[in-house]
């Protein structure tokens, strides 16, 4: 043996590698602990969330095509001179269909023509068109789930329309003019937030020439629900149908919520 090989330090085998795995170890300790070194814990930010982003628990489930159809009223909820309508009264066409300078004016028009208050709604719903055989009057009524900030921001602006749209004038085709006057309509407390109009439209029709046409115009929420409904005549609107088809209709699909949450 010389004497360069009796001062090499002596390694014994495979310590490098024990070292190694060792130290693998610890580290791994520390970061599954949590109670490492305050850098450990530096390294890894905290994921946060946006409140949008977060599940609402309270949010009630949409309803689903069968509970928006059974929580529509029917004839039998309006009187024994109710039933299912036999096809769109021709007034529709003859008198609502028309326009206004007035953006507010026009948009009501538009939303009475359209039956359309909350706009195209992506959920559920459900409809129903009644007709008065004796009075000759016609309530289509509707069932829609949207969200519940959007279903009041329309209600909102329905409460505004007999200021802003009480008194205006419409043009129709072929220069047809309707007068047209908005007044408010006081609902049931029915739902969470209700709101209702009664507009009047006068001007000409094909078969009965100069005439008045009365409509009420209702939409009550119930969550994130909402019923709309138009109750229209030629003459004069009864409006303790439109009272009572908003109150028997609200407790209609609030219990309809109701047993759709117990099921969840």
């Amino acid at each position: 043996m010389t004497d360069r090989e009796r001062c090499r330090p002596y390694r014994a085998p495979g310590l490098a590698s024990v070292f190694a795995v060792a130290l693998a170890l610890a580290v791994s300790a520390c970061s599954a602990g949590g109670r490492g070194t305050g850098r450990a814990d530096a390294t890894a930010p905290a994921t946060t969330r946006s409140p949008a982003a977060l599940p609402s628990a309270a949010a009630p489930p949409a309803l689903t095509p069968a509970q928006a159809q059974a929580a529509l009223i029917t004839g039998a909820d309006l009187g024994e001179t109710w039933g299912p309508s036999l096809g769109a009264a021709t007034w529709r066409d003859e008198l609502l269909k028309a326009t206004a300078e007035h953006s507010d004016c026009r948009r009501l028009l538009d939303v009475l023509y359209t039956e359309e208050l909350f706009g195209a709604a992506p959920a559920p719903r459900a409809t129903a068109a009644l007709d008065d055989r004796a009075g000759g009057a016609q309530l289509h009524y509707r069932i829609t789930s949207y969200r519940a900030a959007e279903l009041d921001r329309a209600l909102a602006w329905l409460g505004t329309l007999p200021d802003t749209c009480g008194h205006f004038t419409g043009e129709a085709g072929r220069g047809g003019v309707r007068d047209v006057r908005v007044t408010g309509v006081t609902l049931p407390e029915a739902g969470d937030a209700r709101q209702g109009v009664r507009v009047t439209v006068t001007g000409t029709t094909a078969d009965a020439g100069p005439v008045v046409l009365t409509v009420d115009l209702a939409a009550v929420r119930t969550g994130d629900d909402a019923i709309t409904l138009t109750n229209g005549t030629l003459g004069e609107a009864a409006e303790d149908v439109t009272l009572t088809a908003v109150e028997v209709g609200t407790a209609r699909l609030t219990e309809i919520r109701r047993q759709g949450r117990a099921q969840v």
